[in-house]
């Protein structure tokens, strides 16, 4: 299991990349909206700064059409690095750019996947990530789990290199559905993963420890016994 911040908030990925396991950071124009009128690629490029090189970096395309898509990407791995996975929607267009941009060695996440045959699709293009949107897909009525499951079971039937990024979270216990069906690998906002250590039944339990460790000892730590 791999766990990728989905934002592009600085502040918040040197925070939490300082704290939590991070494989990388995953962004999206929603995401970088959040963040004012930035200097977008300046921003990118200290992100990839915070995060260093060995971790993954997913930026994606705002063209709509394969030929603007194309150039988007060869613009992201210029001004950022050439390191960065490109996301690209899964569309009509979108799977004629992976398969193109796959075709010139860059790397590339199929994003915006709602269904299997999307997924599919996208793997055969190539595709190094699939990105099933895992909260919205359930609230259409589709079958989140299914989707991932059935993801997972291509992948390993006809061995395909593709990765399935889970995205799109409102809750941890999302994240654990979309692990156990098989996703290799989940992106959610830092809220979750910060939320999972911050229940009240865990602090509550740390601080009836912490009352009676005092209640003997004082403020005497076990390092300065």
């Amino acid at each position: 299991m791999k766990y990728l911040l989905d934002t592009a908030n600085l502040a918040d990925i040197r925070r939490f990349y300082d704290i939590f396991p991070i494989a990388g950071v995953t962004s999206n124009p929603s995401i970088v909206k959040r963040e004012g009128n930035v200097d977008f690629f300046a921003h990118m490029k200290e992100i990839r700064s915070i995060i260093g090189p060995e971790k993954a970096l997913h930026i994606q395309v705002t063209a709509l059409d394969t030929e603007g898509m194309l150039k988007d990407a060869d613009t992201i791995l210029e001004k950022v690095d050439p390191d960065v996975y490109v996301k690209v929607p899964v569309t009509i267009e979108g799977i004629k750019a992976i398969r193109l941009m796959k075709q010139n060695g860059i790397r590339v996440t199929g994003t915006v996947v709602y269904s299997k045959q999307q997924g599919f699709l996208a793997m055969e293009a190539g595709a190094d990530f699939i990105a099933p949107y895992f909260n919205r897909m359930e609230n259409l009525g589709i079958d989140p789990d299914d989707v991932i499951a059935s993801l997972a079971e291509m992948i390993a039937l006809y061995d395909y290199p593709t990765q399935i990024l889970a995205a799109s979270f409102k809750n941890a216990g999302q994240v654990d559905r979309a692990f156990l069906a098989g996703a290799q690998t989940a992106t959610m906002d830092p809220s979750i993963l910060e939320g999972i250590l911050a229940q009240p039944h865990i602090t509550g339990a740390v601080d009836a420890f912490d009352a009676d460790w005092k209640s003997i000892h004082g403020n005497t730590l076990i390092c300065d016994l």
